[in-house]
């Protein structure tokens, strides 16, 4: 067990290992997947800076998770920020390029789910982290 581990409450520990998990295998993969199927421009639809941003979350999702795993707070802050990004960046596609809404899109409810608990857990799990 990693020494942050042992004296660290075991909800946190668990909210830690849910969102690294998430991080490291949903988004990670995903991204990682575009990126060598369809190059650093995986969607015709969205413009060059949209696509270059969804591009690099396989290096930054990567990143947080193994922060979040090492019990750095900079694993949180970093899944903070990819997660308000991301949905911001999200939104945007769904509303504004792709003229859709959020009740059709189950990428986006999943996204807005899962930034709720990071968000949400934030604060308090950042405490315990090193």
């Amino acid at each position: 067990m990693i020494g942050w581990m042992c004296h660290t409450p075991r909800w946190a520990v668990i909210s830690v290992h849910v969102i690294a998990a998430v991080l490291l295998f949903v988004g990670a993969p995903a991204h990682v997947a575009d990126l060598l199927s369809r190059g650093l421009h995986p969607y015709a639809w969205a413009p060059s800076w949209l696509n270059l941003y969804w591009s690099s979350l396989a290096l930054f999702d990567t990143l947080a998770a193994v922060f979040l795993i090492r019990g750095d707070r900079l694993g949180i802050d970093l899944a903070c920020a990819i997660v308000v990004t991301d949905r911001a960046a999200n939104w945007y596609a769904v509303y504004d390029i792709q003229h859709s809404s959020f009740t059709a899109q189950p990428g986006l409810q999943r996204l807005t789910v899962f930034a709720a608990l990071v968000l949400g857990t934030a604060p308090f799990i950042r405490r315990h982290l090193t």
